[in-house]
């Protein structure tokens, strides 16, 4: 009665890295299906979170900035003016861009705002994700430093 469970059955773990790039195959894919102004916005998107991607950046703050989270969005937004032609602008007669290729400008800085917030989100969480993983090595290493050194450092830490 005192059965032996194989190596794979009782130690799983050696697998959850794998949930990583299946989350990223899976986002990619929801990202490819996107409609053409959006999935015509999301670089625009992507290029100013990766401008504001850097150590001690507001983006990861707990409670980020408002009012740098509405400059981001309007820097994206001059971006897309300047550089695609998917918004209406007040004085712009209708007929000269179709309906499904042209937006209003609230409607595009309401837009961009869904998409940026989200895209913080994801890498406000890949941010988290990497850096437990960093620190939990780091936490186990000193751990395991301090029991095999014996010094009073172990009876400090582990008392």
């Amino acid at each position: 009665m005192n059965e032996k469970l194989p190596y794979y059955m009782a130690y799983p773990m050696p697998f959850s890295f794998d949930d990583e790039r299946i989350e990223r195959m899976d986002l990619e894919y929801l990202k490819s299906m996107y409609p053409k102004i959006p999935k015509r916005i999301l670089p625009y998107v992507e290029e100013e979170c990766d401008r504001m991607e850097y150590e001690n950046s507001m983006v990861y703050d707990a409670y980020p900035d408002k009012l740098q989270l509405k400059l981001m969005c309007t820097r994206v937004c001059d971006n897309i003016r300047r550089h695609e032609h998917i918004c209406r602008e007040e004085d712009e007669k209708e007929e000269d861009l179709s309906e499904d290729e042209a937006i209003t400008m609230e409607n595009l800085r309401d837009l961009v705002e869904v998409m940026l917030f989200q895209e913080l989100y994801k890498r406000r969480c890949d941010h988290r994700r990497c850096c437990r993983r960093f620190f939990k090595k780091a936490e186990l290493f000193y751990a395991s430093f301090v029991r095999r050194s014996g010094t009073v450092w172990q009876k400090i830490c582990f008392s």
